[in-house]
């Protein structure tokens, strides 16, 4: 078996030259007068970020605060493909009895999403539980190794999660997931019901209420009126696919002509990725020092920032079973128990009973604000819902076997 290997972020001093002398020559394009977000990154904040990546931002700072995360790398094996490399944040928990928690980022996110909850989830008071946490950069994505063959769809990504859990020793855990980390994680409950014992999910994106499917749901979302909340959470999701979801399209059909520009222009891979973290965020404060480090992950990833966005063509044109796979993720996973967390500014703001029928859910948390990126967002909410839904008396106590997480 592969060892486990420490691991620290050393990006090499030729490519942060080479990132100088790019910005250095970099030529924007002008835009329309009264131009606005609708239109996407607006050319001012393109140009103060550009000038600040070039003048004043330290990626070796921030690579050294990174660096203080307890990271390592290992060999993961997928079945049909070749064993891959794997990068993850793995924080133990002083309690013995700790809950395995796996934690899975989207896109454009990283294994980054997850740091703001760690000390909330390990340093925890008495009667709440503490959690041991594994979060790693996906295949394709951060510093974990690329994929060089098709078919690398939801299931893979799963079983490399899940196989990366059995490695280190935790043949029973919980997940926590938004965006990608959604679908992974319910897949990873699909799929590996006995080890994964429940799941929380941030981006909430159910399905209308089916009569064959789910007849209980189905007819209380029938008599049942959507509320304001409801109302404008449908009115996010229709401006969303209206407006917002161009993006999808584009790395869902032809990943690899977008992948060009995004792996030779740092400025186009920041315009590409700073739209969403300002459009898909409950007007969170992002500093550019937060903003350039996001995109600078991708930019410096192992296998590079094309590599990330094959999994939207790839789980669009999974093989037929990959498919079937995928249809039971969307709609329903029966035997996990499921946390929903629903925020305003989601990309996905679907009624309540829409998430109902995603499985049997045993914990919500309807939030008054906050975006897709609920890890960084609102860190303390998402830290909240573990405690509640794993602690005592929560939907979800005592689920995974010998662990309860209390001291």
């Amino acid at each position: 078996m592969a060892a486990i290997e420490p691991f620290q972020i050393s990006v090499p001093q030729e490519l942060l030259d080479q990132l100088k002398q790019k910005l250095s020559l970099n030529s924007l394009p002008d835009e329309l007068e009264n131009s606005e977000w609708d239109y996407g990154a607006p050319l001012a904040d393109i140009k103060r970020l550009v000038q600040y990546w070039q003048q004043k931002y330290e990626w070796r700072d921030q690579e050294a605060q990174i660096n203080k995360l307890p990271q390592y790398t290992t060999r993961i094996s997928v079945n049909g493909f070749d064993d891959l490399e794997v990068h993850f944040l793995h924080q133990t928990s002083s309690v013995t009895n700790a809950i395995p928690l796996l934690f899975v980022h989207g896109w454009p996110g990283s294994f980054l999403e997850v740091t703001k909850i760690l000390p909330l989830l390990s340093d925890v008071k008495e009667g709440e539980p503490a959690f041991h946490i594994v979060a790693p950069s996906l295949p394709n994505f951060g510093f974990s190794q690329g994929v060089k063959k098709r078919g690398f769809s939801w299931p893979q990504y799963a079983e490399a999660c899940h196989n990366l859990m059995l490695k280190l020793g935790y043949t029973e855990y919980v997940t926590q997931g938004g965006d990608w980390g959604t679908w992974i994680t319910r897949t990873v409950g699909l799929l590996y019901p006995s080890a994964c014992k429940a799941s929380h999910i941030n981006m909430v994106q159910g399905q209308r209420p089916s009569v064959t499917e789910t007849p209980e749901i189905a007819l209380q979302h029938a008599v049942t009126p959507y509320t304001d909340a409801e109302k404008a959470g449908l009115q996010r999701s229709e401006w969303f696919q209206k407006e917002g979801s161009g993006y999808s399209d584009i790395q869902s059909t032809k990943p690899q002509t977008l992948g060009y520009a995004l792996a030779d222009s740092p400025v186009g891979l920041l315009a590409w990725i700073y739209e969403k973290l300002h459009d898909w965020t409950d007007d969170y404060p992002w500093t550019d020092d937060e903003i350039l480090t996001w995109v600078s992950v991708y930019l410096f990833s192992t296998a590079g920032p094309a590599a990330s966005l094959r999994i939207y063509r790839e789980s669009t044109h999974a093989s037929e079973e990959g498919m079937a796979i995928r249809a039971k993720v969307i709609t329903c996973v029966p035997d996990v128990k499921l946390g929903l967390a629903y925020f305003p500014k989601d990309i996905y703001v679907h009624p309540r009973s829409w998430g109902k029928s995603l499985g049997p859910v045993v914990f919500e948390h309807f939030n008054e604000k906050g975006g897709h990126f609920a890890a960084w967002e609102c860190p303390e909410s998402i830290a909240g819902d573990l405690k509640e839904m794993f602690g005592r008396g929560g939907g979800a106590e005592g689920c995974v076997k010998g662990k309860d997480g209390m001291s």
